[in-house]
């Protein structure tokens, strides 16, 4: 069974979730504020996904998941009635994995959350699965795809869902210019609007400061002006 984190000042969205989410089957544990989302965070539970409002007093869901990703890499879907492109990419530079706009509907919920999930339980393959699976990337960087883990220098680096599965599909279309389009409907799996071009970079970013030795002169992940990004 899957254990999912909601995180909401909110009582009545926190019931609302949690009745839907054990009605589909989940475990939902529920957590009021942020300090508390990272108390659990820090105990002995393990979950599998946290849906986390941006809109919380004391501590907003940003700042929480910056907390979060100091310690652990599991999937944050953010949920907020803030609908801004600024907001989103605020959001996804802080190592958030999706985003939606409250008012939202089950389905919507429902299906965002079964996708994170999905992508994410590849890193809960056994240790011997992993062995002659990695790939160069450069000179001192390893991808192992099937078990979604990258090493740089020797130490793993922890990448979000969604920055690995840009990572991989650039890696799928190696030596190939990737536009933007194509990049954010097959990652993203939506319809692309030149709004989503922000969010694009931002990831693209994120990965180039975890990856890259100079951040200013990539070698890996290398811009196509006016085209897109390509890895050679």
């Amino acid at each position: 069974m899957h254990k999912i984190l909601i995180v909401d000042d909110d009582p009545n969205i926190r019931e609302v979730m949690t009745v839907l989410l054990s009605s589909e089957g989940y475990k939902a544990t529920e957590a009021e504020n942020g300090q508390a989302c990272l108390d659990l965070i820090d105990g002995d539970q393990e979950f599998d996904l946290v849906v986390l409002d941006i809109m919380m007093p004391d501590m907003d869901g940003i700042e929480v998941c910056r907390r979060i990703r100091l310690k652990s890499s599991v999937p944050v879907l953010f949920v907020t009635a803030k609908s801004q492109d600024r907001d989103k990419v605020e959001a996804y530079t802080t190592g958030g994995d999706d985003f939606l706009v409250k008012p939202f509907s089950q389905t919507e919920l429902l299906m965002k959350i079964k996708s994170l999930i999905r992508r994410h339980k590849e890193y809960d393959r056994p240790a011997e699965s992993r062995k002659g699976t990695s790939q160069v990337l450069a000179e001192n960087v390893l991808v192992d795809v099937r078990t979604r883990s990258v090493k740089k220098n020797g130490k793993w680096i922890n990448l979000t869902d969604k920055e690995f599965d840009i990572l991989r599909y650039f890696m799928e279309h190696r030596g190939e210019v990737v536009r933007n389009k194509d990049l954010y409907e097959n990652v993203w799996g939506e319809p692309y609007m030149s709004s989503a071009g922000n969010t694009i970079m931002v990831h693209v970013l994120n990965l180039r400061k975890k990856l890259e030795n100079d951040v200013g002169k990539p070698e890996i992940i290398k811009t196509v002006w006016g085209k897109g990004y390509r890895i050679d």
